[in-house]
């Protein structure tokens, strides 16, 4: 069985996947203006493509590696690769939601904003992770939260 590729979402990656360099703001632009919202946009949008992709090469790659062992040890072996490949094409679904929401948020003019205390997210940490609904103070305060909760 071929081993499953790690998709890399470092802030690097996800511009070079979409064929982008960093966003260089001009002296006084204003933020989350038309030229920015586009260069997120292109970025969710590559990201989402490339992982719609992945996925479609998990169904036709489980189907084509679906082997009825005759050895105990070597079904579960399959079986524990299926199972490890299904959780991360999971945790990928939920991403694409995600994303999804967050090209959304693109179309409202709601994007690169906290939900938490409405101030502005940052460019960098947006290429970053572009799907941050949280400025950088409100996540730490929230991680805090959930680690003294112990979730």
């Amino acid at each position: 069985m071929k081993k499953e590729q790690k998709i890399n979402t470092s802030s690097l990656s996800l511009l070079s996947i979409a064929g982008l360099e960093p966003y260089k703001e001009a002296k006084g632009e204003e933020y989350m203006n038309p030229k920015q919202l586009k260069h997120f946009k292109l970025i969710l949008e590559a990201w989402l493509a490339q992982l719609q992709g992945e996925m479609g090469k998990t169904v036709s790659h489980m189907q084509d590696e679906a082997a009825n062992f005759p050895d105990p040890a070597d079904r579960a072996t399959q079986e524990e690769e299926f199972s490890l490949e299904l959780r991360a094409r999971d945790r990928e679904r939920k991403l694409i939601k995600k994303i999804e929401k967050t090209l959304k948020k693109i179309e409202t003019d709601d994007f690169g904003y906290c939900e938490s205390c409405g101030v502005e997210i940052g460019i960098r940490r947006l290429e970053a992770r572009p799907t941050a609904d949280l400025c950088i103070d409100c996540k730490t305060l929230a991680e805090l939260r959930e680690k003294q909760m112990g979730i």
